[in-house]
């Protein structure tokens, strides 16, 4: 029993690891790195303590119930030090990657790091309760999907930084995935003590994550035809310089 939830928790976030490795057709990464990039993902859940704990030590642990407590708890206890964490994760394993040399790997490696983290958090959740399967089911429709699309924010801009130098994409590599983050988790933790809003706040909450999505897509795209645009300028740019080599020289 022990294996099989710990599958029900791991497989939705391994089902958006190779949705993720899918997509990157131009020059597909190692499946080595991308299962390194997991790892770092379970060693950023542990690094958001760091940050989360003190907090909670200090604020309390938060309730959840109440429009300020869901607040504090959606972006200072969850929001902030877990992207924080998924973020200095990707930095270290990304800074001297050789592997790391288009636009799209920020988003692929983000998404590893995002998934590594969602999947060992999801063992945590299933195995604090008997209700297993239902919240399984729960978390792979929602929790999964939330945090791939925080990830895709972050390994984009990311790459924007890395490979742009970009001062602006500095800061929406955190600002964007903790906002992303922190909304969704205050729409979900909120939604269920208003019960005059209840309905109005769900809709709300999967419009969000609807857009969300949709936004994510649109940033994947950009990235592939932006990488596919790069290539063929470099391959154009070694055919002129072949053409114009003359052996005789």
């Amino acid at each position: 029993m022990v294996f099989v939830v710990i599958f029900a928790a791991i497989l939705p976030a391994l089902v958006m690891v190779w949705l993720i490795y899918r997509k990157d057709k131009l020059q597909p990464e190692p499946v080595s790195q991308l299962l390194k990039g997991v790892l770092w993902g379970i060693a950023s859940a542990f690094i958001s303590f760091v940050f989360s704990v003190p907090l909670s030590l200090i604020f309390g642990e938060g309730t959840g119930v109440g429009f300020i407590d869901s607040a504090f708890t959606a972006f200072a206890l969850a929001a902030v030090p877990e992207e924080l964490a998924k973020f200095i994760c990707l930095y270290l394993f990304l800074r001297k990657n050789k592997y790391f040399d288009e636009y799209m790997d920020g988003i692929v490696y983000a998404v590893c790091i995002g998934m590594g983290f969602a999947g060992f958090e999801n063992i945590g959740y299933l195995f604090g309760t008997d209700e297993w399967v239902g919240l399984s089911i729960v978390r792979a429709i929602i929790s999964i999907p939330g945090h791939y699309a925080f990830a895709v924010l972050m390994g984009y801009y990311f790459s924007h930084w890395r490979m742009l130098k970009d001062q602006k994409s500095m800061w929406l590599m955190l600002v964007t995935p903790i906002l992303a983050h922190g909304i969704f988790d205050f729409l979900l933790m909120w939604a269920p003590y208003v019960e005059s809003l209840y309905t109005i706040l769900t809709i709300a909450f999967f419009y969000f994550l609807n857009k969300m999505h949709k936004h994510c897509s649109g940033l994947i795209a950009q990235q592939r035809e932006f990488d596919k645009y790069q290539m063929m300028a470099h391959n154009n740019s070694e055919s002129e310089h072949e053409n114009n080599f003359n052996p005789n020289v």
